[in-house]
């Protein structure tokens, strides 16, 4: 059996942002087998993940740096760095930054493959105005991935967030 080396430079990471969500592609699908991806998750403060659930993809967050909000199912907690967040197939989640600091997650996607939607839907939502909602639900679909928009105001409310459609 031949040993092979895989090392990507800090340099030769691509990223897209996503409103106040950025992601940082550290280590992609084809490198696995499409046994998972790796993608960084800075978020800015007061920035809110559209609450949504996954019918394909487990993904476990290690929190680098700051403080994030979590709700999974009806659970909801704050996470501090150091911690790992499991957000399970099937089960509704979403995550925020109501800290005055940056945050950033290091975020394990298994299996592989959803990491292209963060690709996909940057030139929909980094658009003058509100996004296109028949692009965004044509890209989720396309990934197996529903949104629980009716989430989202109660969020913002409680917790003095950005709304993600804006």
């Amino acid at each position: 059996m031949t040993a092979r080396r895989h090392l990507e430079e800090t340099g030769e990471a691509t990223s897209v942002h996503l409103g106040g969500l950025g992601v940082i592609f550290r280590l992609r699908g084809q490198a696995t087998g499409g046994t998972f991806s790796l993608v960084e998750r800075p978020i800015a403060p007061g920035t809110l993940a559209p609450p949504h659930t996954h019918s394909r993809e487990d993904e476990y967050s290690y929190l680098l740096e700051g403080e994030v909000g979590v709700r999974i199912g009806e659970q909801e907690f704050l996470a501090t760095a150091g911690e790992t967040i499991i957000k399970p197939r099937g089960v509704s989640h979403t995550f925020w930054n109501a800290g005055p600091q940056p945050a950033r997650l290091l975020e394990v996607i298994a299996p592989a493959g959803f990491e292209s939607y963060f690709e996909e839907m940057a030139p929909v939502l980094n658009v003058d105005g509100p996004p296109n909602e028949e692009q965004m639900d044509s890209i989720a679909e396309k990934y197996g991935l529903t949104y629980q928009m009716e989430q989202i105001p109660a969020l913002m409310m409680k917790y003095h967030l950005h709304d993600p459609r804006a």
